[in-house]
């Protein structure tokens, strides 16, 4: 008989303890419509190397990040035929920061980018941008 009240004792505090608690969760009708970080489209990554001749998809917002290797970030210079497609981002260095050269999708269409390196020696990298509309 003890034993009993004892369990319905625990199973009552339980369920109090639950009931307490699902007032603070949030209902499906509360819930965040928009994704957390909002609709950020993550970055392509390519090497430098691989891009000669490559069709590079992308959708506008999009940044492709593009690895150099061995060779200086901030070496790299771009030239993009349509600017309304693509835009050229220069790398750079600073401080304990690198960052790589890339191209940043800006509007749907499709674009020539011509990267050259101001080290001398290596052939420019022709590339196509692909761009769509999210």
């Amino acid at each position: 008989m003890r034993l009993t009240r004892t369990f319905t004792a625990v199973v009552i505090a339980v369920a109090v303890a639950g009931g307490g608690l699902s007032g603070c969760a949030a209902s499906p009708a509360e819930a965040p419509t928009t994704p957390i970080g909002g609709d950020i489209v993550a970055p392509v990554t390519m090497e430098a190397n691989d891009l000669q001749g490559a069709t590079v998809d992308l959708v506008v917002g999009q940044v492709l990040n593009v690895k150099t290797g061995d060779l200086a970030t901030d070496s790299y210079t771009g030239e993009v035929a349509d600017t309304q497609v693509a835009t050229f981002v220069k790398g750079a260095t600073g401080g304990s920061a690198e960052t790589n050269p890339g191209v940043t999708a800006v509007g749907p269409g499709e674009t020539e980018v011509t990267m050259t390196n101001s080290d001398g020696g290596i052939q420019p990298l022709t590339f196509t941008v692909v761009v769509t509309a999210k």
